[in-house]
């Protein structure tokens, strides 16, 4: 009976894995899209109309900022939830 790798060295393990991240980048996206458009509206309703290159900016900015946040976080509970961390941590125990 063959054991099979730990965490992302197992290619079944890691195609779910990898799949939980990107549908949770894509849930992310979506909900960045909807932030940004409320803050296109509420910066539009307090400081009045804005061109369009504020308005691609405060999109960029609101969408682009909540995105790397979640896929760097993403990244840390994935390499947390595959085991990497402790096979790492076991490495160098072991010298």
């Amino acid at each position: 009976m063959t054991e099979r790798p730990p965490g992302l060295d197992d290619p079944d393990y890691a195609a779910f894995a990898w799949r939980r991240f990107r549908r949770l980048l894509w849930w992310m996206l979506l909900s960045s899209v909807i932030v940004a458009g409320l803050c296109v509206v509420g910066l539009t309703h307090f400081y009045g109309p804005m061109g369009w290159i504020a308005t691609l900016a405060a999109i960029g900015g609101v969408v682009g900022s909540i995105m790397m946040a979640a896929a760097l976080m993403g990244l840390v509970f994935l390499s947390s939830g595959t085991g990497h961390d402790e096979a790492v941590d076991d490495r160098d125990l072991r010298g």
